[in-house]
């Protein structure tokens, strides 16, 4: 056994020896929002070209917290704020731009936004109580660029709007009414509130002339088990006030099964996948999946399946089961990646991705 670990580590050691380095760093200036300036470091790796770059040290944002409280489920949470990134790379190109969590707006400020109209405040939503508010949560991007002194200053900020599409109030008698928002309305709404909002923005001590892009997102019930989903987003100019055209974005996500899916084909897949598990084990009925689309075309697909096993090589046995039905139901392609999440009461058991144009899945047990 000993041999074998000296052989592999000598083996490592040839190897990396010739192969190439992900551990060298850049190191550069930055400027906070207080004028400061300090050390700070690029990473020379990143996850993919979907991803940016974060600086390093890790600044976490002025509103820490907020989205937490603001959002209905963590579902909405995930989705803000990643899919915020994904629109940002509308405006700021992920090869030229770095990420950091917004330093600019503080969390008493948002919070004074996120109120009723009442006398003299900030209030952006409606005064009344049966009003619905339409906003939720406000949050901040910064894109960093590096400029010719090998320095990093602030190149763009990413503005998200969550916007309610359910409103809950207490009326005079102290019970819960639900206000249902169309989505046309919502969005209708949403854009005004942008117009209001980017003029504030720009009394905001280092945001006065930097590029700007606004998103709105709806976010679901608190009862819903898949996100809400962005519906359009406008770029500001520098220095400017004006909003840009709205593009809109045509994103949605879809649980299955689902037997009156508009994704004919996906929801008949995803059924015999869960025919399938079922058969294999006969009391368990499981599989749950939620689908990404975007211009109606699956971009990702998600996976759980909760199961109790008896034993490692009954994992085992069922990963390898599971990740065979994957590839016959969602043949490798160029336009969607599957993920598959096994999981135990014990936690994880197993983890499949079949990713984009990949001819085999990857298969991970946890141990």
């Amino acid at each position: 056994m000993k041999k074998q670990v000296i052989m592999i580590m000598g083996l490592i050691l040839l190897l990396s020896a010739c192969a190439p380095s992900f551990n060298k760093e850049e190191e550069v200036k930055t400027e906070d929002a207080d004028n400061n300036t300090e050390t700070a470091i690029i990473p020379n790796y990143k996850i993919s070209d979907d991803y940016y770059k974060v600086v390093v040290p890790f600044k976490a944002s002025k509103a820490r917290g907020l989205v937490v409280n603001n959002l209905n489920t963590r579902y909405d949470i995930a989705e803000f704020e990643t899919g915020l990134m994904r629109v940002a790379q509308n405006a700021f190109d992920p090869e030229n731009y770095y990420f950091q969590e917004g330093q600019y707006i503080e969390s008493s400020q948002i919070s004074k936004w996120l109120e009723k109209k009442s006398g003299k405040n900030e209030g952006l939503n409606p005064s009344k109580e049966s009003d619905p508010n339409y906003l939720a949560h406000i949050l901040e991007h910064d894109y960093l660029v590096k400029t010719d002194d090998k320095s990093l200053k602030l190149g763009g900020v990413s503005i998200g709007l969550a916007l309610n599409s359910v409103y809950s109030y207490k009326d005079k008698d102290g019970a819960i009414k639900k206000i249902n928002i169309d989505t046309t309305k919502l969005e209708k709404e949403g854009k005004k509130l942008a117009e209001e909002l980017i003029k504030r923005i720009r009394s905001v001590e280092g945001l006065e002339k930097v590029p700007v892009i606004i998103s709105l997102f709806e976010q679901k019930d608190s009862s819903s088990v898949v996100p809400g989903n962005f519906l359009a987003y406008s770029k500001v100019g520098e220095g400017s006030t004006k909003l840009g055209d709205w593009e809109e974005l045509n994103e949605k996500y879809v649980l299955f099964p689902d037997s009156k899916s508009e994704y004919k084909e996906d929801a008949d897949a995803f059924s015999y996948l869960k025919l399938d598990i079922e058969e294999y084990f006969p009391n368990f009925n499981g599989v749950v999946g939620r689908a990404f689309y975007v211009n109606n075309k699956l971009q990702d697909l998600n996976i759980e399946i909760p199961i109790q096993f008896y034993g490692e090589a009954e994992a085992v046995g069922f990963t390898q089961f599971v990740a065979g039905k994957i590839m016959e139901y969602f043949p490798p392609n160029d336009q969607y990646s599957v993920q598959v999440s096994i999981t135990s009461v014990y936690g994880p058991e197993a983890l499949i991705v079949r990713d984009v144009e990949e001819d085999e899945p990857y298969i991970h047990i946890y141990q």
